[in-house]
């Protein structure tokens, strides 16, 4: 019993240190950092804390999931036994939460994206009802699984910038072209996951980049403007793309993000082959 106890505090510890480690000042955390502050301080208090404030807001919104049930986040012990996550989720409208900073990050986009978030529900449910629970997700829930958890939104209106990250051409995107950033382009963090990894930063951490071709005037608009754009036009794509693939996406290392890394200043910083790999033609045209 002492051991069990044990392990449950060092757990307890651990989830508060996470808690404690968002630097709401970093890029890929400031998007949603008036909320999130606030839900912060509540999982410091306790789960119940945590819950109460995520259903406060989810109230305020109105917001709903896959099939327009109303929003509700509740202790992930009251998942029915055998229930999917999913399926639990478009039926009801309850987001099964634990008290860790993955959940966290998950709650914290049915906000920051909430048409994306009941796009992905809507497609998950679905595919479940098709093919109900198996030993493997099947490969358009695999890439909705990959969207929700390590995607990455790559918003750009001039079309060689897109190239460029389709191509694995670092150098262009990221040294030569890279005042156009902000300005014909840039990313907003999605993917649940990859917040999570976020908290201590590594050069390889990857994200998966869908890439959303937007009008040249998004640029002018604030941050609340281009989201909500993004939230409309990338949950009408998911639920209008009937062979979802992981080839859909492009590998793009977070760090390297024009102003996100103050190492990234350097050209140099691009040279590392095992982060910023050069992809099949690449490699291709090196053995060449």
């Amino acid at each position: 019993m002492q051991v069990h106890e044990a392990g449950q505090q060092a757990g307890q510890d651990a989830q508060q240190a996470g808690f404690a480690a968002i630097d709401w000042s970093t890029p890929w955390f400031a998007q949603f950092a008036g909320r999130g502050r606030r839900w912060q301080q509540a999982a410091l208090t306790s789960y119940a804390d945590l819950l109460a404030e995520m259903n406060a807001d989810a109230v305020e919104m109105r917001q709903t999931t896959g099939r327009g049930q109303r929003l509700a986040f509740i202790a992930q012990d009251d998942l029915p036994a055998g229930a999917a996550y999913e399926a639990h989720i478009a039926a009801t409208g309850c987001v099964p939460t634990r008290h860790n900073l993955h959940d966290f990050f998950n709650g914290s986009m049915w906000f920051a994206f909430p048409r994306i978030k009941a796009a992905l529900n809507a497609r998950q449910s679905a595919a479940i009802d098709m093919l109900g629970v198996g030993p493997t997700r099947g490969g358009v829930r695999d890439t909705l699984t990959l969207f929700d958890e390590n995607a990455l939104l790559f918003a750009c209106a001039d079309p060689r910038l897109s190239a460029a990250l389709r191509g694995f051409d670092w150098r262009t995107l990221m040294v030569t072209r890279r005042a156009a950033w902000g300005a014909s382009c840039e990313v907003r963090c999605f993917g649940h996951a990859l917040l999570e990894k976020l908290i201590v930063p590594f050069k390889a951490c990857t994200g998966h980049a869908w890439i959303v071709d937007v009008p040249a005037t998004y640029f002018g608009w604030d941050n609340e403007a281009r989201d909500a754009w993004l939230d409309e036009a990338v949950s009408t794509a998911l639920l209008g793309t009937d062979a979802l693939k992981s080839g859909m996406f492009a590998p793009l290392p977070v760090l390297g993000v024009p102003g996100w890394w103050l190492e990234n200043e350097s050209p140099a910083f691009y040279d590392d082959a095992s982060v910023f790999r050069a992809g099949r033609r690449g490699r291709e045209t090196q053995a060449r």
